[in-house]
């Protein structure tokens, strides 16, 4: 069992080819990990123990008789539970969607299992997916490896949860703001933010559709690529040979950087000189168009999710979490116009970026300003939880404004990532540099 922990979601699955793993045996020690751990409700929402031996069951026959679907068939995997899943609850985290089971899987559970892939559970998250902590007192707290008195980090905070603490090869979380990207960072996992429109949405419980994106919380750039190969049905991007020798990397300077923390700033700063070594050619600059996005983010995010959730959430607000509440209530304020306004604002600020970075490789920036914060402070002091919830996705929100791909990678220094991000549809490119940065850093 210790062994299976230690080991990437490609590795077990290298193993199941050669039969030097069962994936009966690989599923039952992950289920019963997850029923044993101290953390385990805290981290998944429920267990899938029945669906789960019967794919690994099924995956086994197919290594026996030499028809394997791809590397990862028999390989276990957690999901996000704003994922539909037939007959089994998807609540998003939410007491409004208390009890509710949809009747087939979502698309993209569905490529996963056609794959192979074996589904554990269900994993909690931020309530309704509107929250880079991961505080969730409506349903469950996930806690981060790093520091079990802080969170893990939103909205993806039970898949994050999952793959940290032994109980999940893998996980399959979604990014609107950062939710990939933040509790990968603070975990010390890389996550995948996809472009928007790349993994299709249907049976995914939304929170922005237009910024709502899928993607794996995994232990190495190659289950990221792996994964999205699945996930998306096209072939796994190549990764051997890749290299950050001559690689053009641009660090952005502005927003990013203000108000960072000292381990944060020093991790980066780190990541930045090792790529070096490594034959980066590093630039540093300002993209005003960045700047600019960012006072957009009230009008865009609040108003599509305000717009999506209003009459579930006024038909009962009292179950909800007031703060999260808020936050959707606060989509209320602005009218169709500034709506339409900022989305076309908003257009040609990313055609602005993405001329200010063309000749760069990649952009590169620290992932969070932030460490993950303590949860029971959050509770309790409103000033510090208005600080740390602005800061935590400010950074990752970049890539979502500007409808990129990003990459986030654990530096080395705990709860500290670093992004790459590349222009839209671009993920085969980004998980290569990705493969050279992640070679650098370790």
């Amino acid at each position: 069992m210790v062994e299976y922990t230690e080991m990437s979601m490609s590795d077990l699955g290298r193993a199941i080819g050669t039969g030097d793993v069962d994936p009966r045996d690989l599923a039952a020690a992950f289920l019963d990990m997850a029923k044993a751990h101290p953390f385990a409700d805290r981290i998944y929402a429920r267990m899938m123990e029945g669906r789960a031996m019967a794919e690994a069951e099924a995956a086994y026959g197919r290594a026996r008789d030499g028809v394997r679907r791809g590397l990862l068939d028999g390989v276990p995997v957690s999901w996000k539970d704003l994922f539909d899943t037939a007959g089994v609850a998807t609540e998003a985290g939410s007491a409004l969607l208390k009890d509710r089971v949809p009747l087939r899987d979502a698309e993209v559970l569905r490529r996963a299992s056609n794959a192979g892939l074996v589904a554990l559970g269900k994993t909690h998250m931020s309530e309704l997916a509107f929250s880079g902590l991961g505080l969730n007192p409506v349903t469950a707290t996930t806690p981060c490896v790093n520091d079990h008195a802080a969170v893990s980090g939103g909205s993806s905070s039970g898949a994050a949860g999952s793959v940290a603490f032994g109980l999940a090869p893998g996980a399959i979380g979604s990014d609107t703001g950062g939710s990939v990207r933040i509790p990968s960072a603070w975990n010390d996992l890389v996550g995948l933010k996809t472009t928007a429109g790349r993994i299709p949405l249907e049976g995914v419980v939304p929170l922005a559709a237009a910024f709502d994106t899928i993607g794996p919380l995994v232990k190495t750039v190659e289950d990221a690529a792996e994964v999205l190969a699945i996930l998306d049905g096209s072939p796994a991007p190549d990764l051997k040979g890749a290299t950050l020798k001559g690689k053009r990397l641009l660090v952005l300077e502005n927003v990013v950087f203000d108000d960072i923390r000292d381990a944060p700033l020093d991790a980066f700063e780190a990541s930045v000189q090792k790529f070096r070594e490594a034959g980066a050619e590093v630039t540093r600059a300002e993209v005003p168009a960045v700047t600019e996005a960012m006072d957009l983010s009230g009008i865009l995010f609040t108003t599509e999710a305000y717009a999506e959730w209003r009459e579930v959430i006024e038909a009962n607000p009292d179950v909800m979490y007031p703060r999260i509440l808020e936050r959707f209530r606060a989509g209320g304020a602005f009218n169709g116009a500034d709506f339409v306004a900022g989305w076309k604002k908003l257009a040609h600020l990313r055609a602005d970026y993405l001329k200010a970075t063309a000749g760069y490789d990649a952009v590169i920036l620290p992932t969070a300003p932030i460490l993950p914060p303590n949860a029971e402070r959050l509770m309790t002091d409103a000033e510090y939880y208005v600080t740390e919830n602005l800061l935590a996705l400010r950074n990752t929100r970049v890539g979502n404004l500007m409808g990129l791909t990003a990459l986030t990678l654990p530096t080395g220094v705990p709860s500290c990532g670093v992004i790459l991000q590349t222009p839209p549809m671009s993920e085969a490119r980004l998980l290569r540099l990705g493969k050279a940065a992640e070679t650098a850093l370790t």
